[in-house]
């Protein structure tokens, strides 16, 4: 009798490809510290794609798109694919970090601060 590996049984169903339609890139920058929030009631779920509607459902409280992600065990790509489509949609708003807006570069004490907390894990 064969058992299934923990790895196996996590993976989606659905292959990320098949969640974007193909998609790789979004007519929206969203950057991976971008804030999403749900802005729609829970009827615009309706007929929405599963993926949808848990993005939908979890952005009640705002999370960044990389916890986005993560708490969907999701690519980063499929994740800012699915969610540039509820953001088209109207069913989700968003907010760039500043130095995404300003296409500059970013805060050098923050990158300290970030490899300063790496090295110390």
């Amino acid at each position: 009798m064969a058992t299934t590996a923990p790895d196996e049984a996590a993976r989606p169903l659905v292959r990320p490809y098949a969640m974007s339609g193909g998609r790789t890139r979004t007519r929206h920058v969203i950057a991976i510290e971008a804030l999403v929030v749900t802005t729609a009631g829970p009827e615009a779920a309706v007929g929405l794609l599963p993926e949808h509607q848990r993005i939908l459902h979890l952005c009640r409280e705002i999370k960044s798109v990389a916890e986005i992600s993560a708490l969907l065990t999701m690519p980063l790509g499929v994740a800012k694919i699915l969610v540039a489509d509820l953001l088209e949609a109207g069913f989700v708003s968003f907010q760039q970090p500043a130095a995404a807006l300003s296409g500059g570069t970013p805060d050098v004490t923050l990158l300290e601060r970030v490899l300063s907390g790496l090295r110390k894990l």
